[in-house]
């Protein structure tokens, strides 16, 4: 037997029949479409909130909350490393935001960082809107400089 595109099908049992709610009494299904009787599951929108507990008082409730979370107002940045740098840009001595974005290093519009992993072998004028201690010492250590664009949101 040759074997094409109408003649494969998937192993019997491996794939049941979709459930048809509301298709009459005798589908198995009909009447209460599987929801029960009455209450709140059997109703169309029945929400109870993520980590409701019946009543009782929720977990996230109980527990204590303690420290401070800076979530809403911390400013993430993407971050670009000397080494990467270095590699990227061999025949190049500026590197700005828009060169980092056409070769791929950094995407959208988040701030950047440079960070001081590997090192760099030629002055470099490299523009960012941060920078770490170790990437500025190592950037002027080579030569180049580094330049702080806009104020990081």
């Amino acid at each position: 037997m040759t074997v094409s595109l109408h003649t494969i099908a998937p192993k019997f049992g491996s794939r049941k029949r979709r459930k048809r709610l509301g298709i009459g009494d005798g589908s198995g299904h009909g009447k209460t479409s599987t929801r029960g009787q009455k209450g709140q599951t059997s109703r169309s929108g029945d929400g109870k909130m993520v980590g409701f507990e019946g009543g009782q008082n929720p977990l996230l409730r109980r527990i204590p909350k303690r420290g401070f979370r800076n979530t809403a107002f911390r400013t993430s940045y993407q971050v670009v490393s000397l080494a990467s740098l270095a590699r990227v840009f061999k025949n190049s001595s500026e590197v700005s935001l828009e060169a980092l974005r056409v070769h791929g290093l950094v995407k959208g519009s988040e701030p950047v960082k440079v960070l001081g992993d590997g090192e760099l072998d030629k002055a470099l004028k490299v523009q960012a809107h941060a920078f770490s201690k170790s990437a500025q010492e190592k950037i002027k250590k080579a030569g180049g400089t580094a330049e702080i664009v806009g104020a990081a949101l």
